[in-house]
């Protein structure tokens, strides 16, 4: 039997952000909570990996709760995802490769919601005191949404997706 763990990804550099973010933000997290062992993945700003490796890290780690994170120019807190889009990707990625159908899968539903309840971790990130966070239903139909999308196909009731600023600003 394996492990209980967590999946959390964060994404490598990309134009504009030499460093990125959201992998620098996931690399700070513990290796194990309470048990559950936490696995980070840094994620390249491509279609082709992103649409490939997704599904296989899911079968590989079987996770309680996949976690993913990237970074928003326009964020200037943290941004909980509630839905992502399944068509719409026509920008380049990271290696200058725009997806050839510009759909996240070949099948699904234009729209996918996260089942979690993200009022609640709102709530809770909130009343931390530490950090505040907003909801969005708006990824921004780049890599960050397309992995959203890949993920909550696979199962929406364990898919979250956050958005933290770019460096230099609070909560990055």
């Amino acid at each position: 039997m394996k492990s209980k763990s967590v999946l959390v990804t964060g994404f490598g550099p990309f134009a504009g952000h030499a460093v990125n973010a959201s992998w620098q933000s996931v690399q700070l997290l513990p290796d194990e909570v309470n048990g559950i062992a936490i696995i980070k993945k840094e994620i390249p700003v491509e279609y082709v990996y992103v649409e490939s490796e997704i599904p296989q890290l899911w079968k590989e780690h079987s996770p309680m709760l996949v976690v993913h994170v990237g970074v928003s120019s326009e964020a200037t807190n943290l941004t909980i995802e509630k839905c992502a889009n399944r068509d719409g990707y026509n920008k380049c990625d990271g290696a200058g490769l725009i997806h050839p159908s510009g759909l996240a899968c070949t099948n699904g539903n234009d729209c996918i919601f996260t089942e979690i309840d993200i009022e609640a971790v709102q709530n809770s990130v909130n009343s931390s005191g530490k950090v505040q966070s907003c909801i969005s239903d708006d990824a921004g139909r780049y890599l960050c949404e397309f992995i959203y999308y890949t993920s909550l196909n696979v199962d929406p009731a364990r898919t979250l997706f956050v958005h933290v600023p770019p460096l230099g600003l609070p909560y990055s």
